[in-house]
């Protein structure tokens, strides 16, 4: 189904009952394009038949035949038997969470190597279902020899390992360009510091204010893919490179952090990595949030010893809201901040000023 037809159209969501994660995969049905017409929650999700119960998925085929919605959006990712049944049932086009991730993926992906990325995150995603897929296409039929000798789930799953071979090989010509950067970055001898954090955070409009750029900022999810690097000058005439990447999200398949790995391994490469987290969200969101990032960063190997934490959108957030929040960052170094008016921007500039020195120091001591 394409981008456009997808457009505006009315989806039932299941998710888990609490209201974190209800709200985010809202977020997530309208940034791929649908309207959520009803939430049905499930307190276990991917179990079974249907990736729910019978009696759920009983409930869900009512709902389509009473409201006419042919799309159910499932908060999980699911096999390709649970997609088949589920959708046999309720004679509704599902979609589970990975699918809908890599379409909002596709859709915002606008560089030659985000593309690639994306198409190889689409192809991790459908590899494990490859066989059953094909099992499932030629279900009720005699399953034989495809015109070239051998069976036409061989020929699908190979034909996947190709492309994927494919991107790989693109994806590794593009590391090597990156690399070429990075070494002329070296040469001019200027500090790199990357932003990072949960996706719609402020990343980008605070990176646009620190660099006096105009990069797309969005309310709705995953609107920075790639990265982008400009120079920007710290109160003492210092010179950095700062670095916007693509934002985190919780419950992320491995297999799309490895897919993003060109552009996320630049991380590894950072003299400081700043952590956005969004101070305005209740405690409990912005936790699974924060969490989720240090989680991401662990994986990647990002030591915490680089890590700053910067608590945006002090115009909105209360001074409890503050207190609460500086405690997560626990000894990291913290600053509070608001991107969008600027507050405690000149603050964080000395701090990434200090923390720099910090970090270099003890590079150069070993």
């Amino acid at each position: 189904m394409s981008r456009e037809t997808k457009s505006n159209r009315k989806a039932i969501l299941v998710t888990y009952p609490d209201e974190f994660t209800k709200k985010e995969a809202i977020g997530l049905a309208e940034a791929a394009g649908f309207e959520v017409a009803q939430v049905v929650v499930q307190k276990y999700i991917s179990h079974g038949e249907f990736g729910v119960g019978s009696g759920k998925a009983e409930e869900l085929k009512q709902i389509a035949a009473a409201s006419g919605i042919r799309d159910l959006i499932v908060d999980e990712g699911l096999s390709s038997s649970q997609i088949y049944n589920l959708g046999k049932l309720t004679g509704q086009h599902i979609t589970d969470r990975e699918k809908l991730i890599l379409d909002i993926f596709a859709s915002r992906a606008t560089t030659t190597e985000a593309k690639l990325q994306v198409q190889l995150a689409e192809l991790s995603y459908e590899m494990p279902r490859a066989r059953q897929n094909v099992r499932l296409s030629v279900k009720g039929e005699r399953q034989g020899l495809s015109g070239m000798g051998e069976y036409a789930v061989d020929v699908r799953f190979r034909a996947l390992k190709k492309r994927m071979t494919a991107i790989k090989e693109k994806l590794g010509e593009a590391r090597k360009r990156r690399e070429l950067y990075r070494a002329q970055r070296q040469k001019l001898n200027k500090p790199l510091v990357s932003l990072v954090g949960y996706t719609s955070s402020g990343k980008t409009t605070l990176f646009n204010r620190l660099a006096s750029e105009d990069k797309e900022v969005a309310s709705s999810l995953f609107t920075t893919l790639g990265t982008t690097t400009r120079n920007v000058t710290l109160p003492d005439s210092t010179e950095i490179l700062l670095s916007d990447t693509v934002g985190f999200i919780s419950r992320l398949p491995t297999y799309m952090i490895e897919a993003f790995k060109s552009t996320l391994e630049e991380l590894n490469y950072a003299d400081l990595v700043l952590l956005l987290v969004d101070a305005s969200e209740p405690y409990y969101n912005l936790s699974i949030k924060y969490h989720s990032c240090l989680d991401i960063l662990n994986e990647l190997r990002i030591p915490t010893s680089k890590v700053v934490i910067i608590l945006n959108k002090s115009d909105i957030a209360t001074k409890e809201d503050m207190t609460e929040v500086k405690q997560l960052a626990g000894d990291l170094p913290c600053t509070v901040i608001s991107a969008k008016r600027g507050d405690g921007t000149h603050v964080l500039k000395s701090l990434i000023r200090q923390n720099l020195g910090i970090v270099l120091g003890a590079r150069h001591s070993r």
